[in-house]
């Protein structure tokens, strides 16, 4: 069995106004998430590809040991099973590893863009407009 255990959703709540910190926030937390399930992942392509190879040796000592040949062939297509377990465990790392690099150029480019401004906001102590009060047509 898989050491992956499910775990909760940690995103900020959804609700109120969308604000610089909170977009920060949950790219920060998409970020690390997209890691933590590529880790996981590799780790579940590391182990199926041990137990693939036991699955291996034990069909071979079964056919030494002249074992019935329909348990045997069960025993490869639980090896053949394991190892096509652990190629799509390794496609889906691969596109997690997308997904962390891209949320965490999302992140980059939204701290470049906008923290400044943020900070410069934060700094005057005065009340700003509302979003779009300086627009022009």
């Amino acid at each position: 069995m898989s050491d992956l255990v499910p775990r909760p959703a940690n995103l900020p709540a959804a609700t109120g106004k969308p604000s610089f910190t909170r977009l920060a926030a949950r790219m920060a937390t998409l970020t690390a998430s997209a890691l933590a399930l590529k880790e996981g992942l590799w780790a579940l392509k590391r182990r199926m590809e041990t137990d693939a190879d036991h699955a291996d040796m034990l069909a071979d000592l079964c056919v030494a040991a002249e074992v019935e040949p329909r348990f045997t062939g069960q025993i490869n297509e639980a090896g053949t099973a394991l190892r096509k377990v652990a190629e799509a465990s390794a496609e889906l790392a691969r596109a997690a590893d997308q997904v962390q690099h891209d949320s965490q150029g999302l992140h980059d480019a939204h701290q470049g863009e906008y923290r400044g401004v943020y900070e410069a906001v934060n700094a005057s102590g005065v009340r700003q407009a509302k979003p779009g009060f300086y627009r022009t047509r």
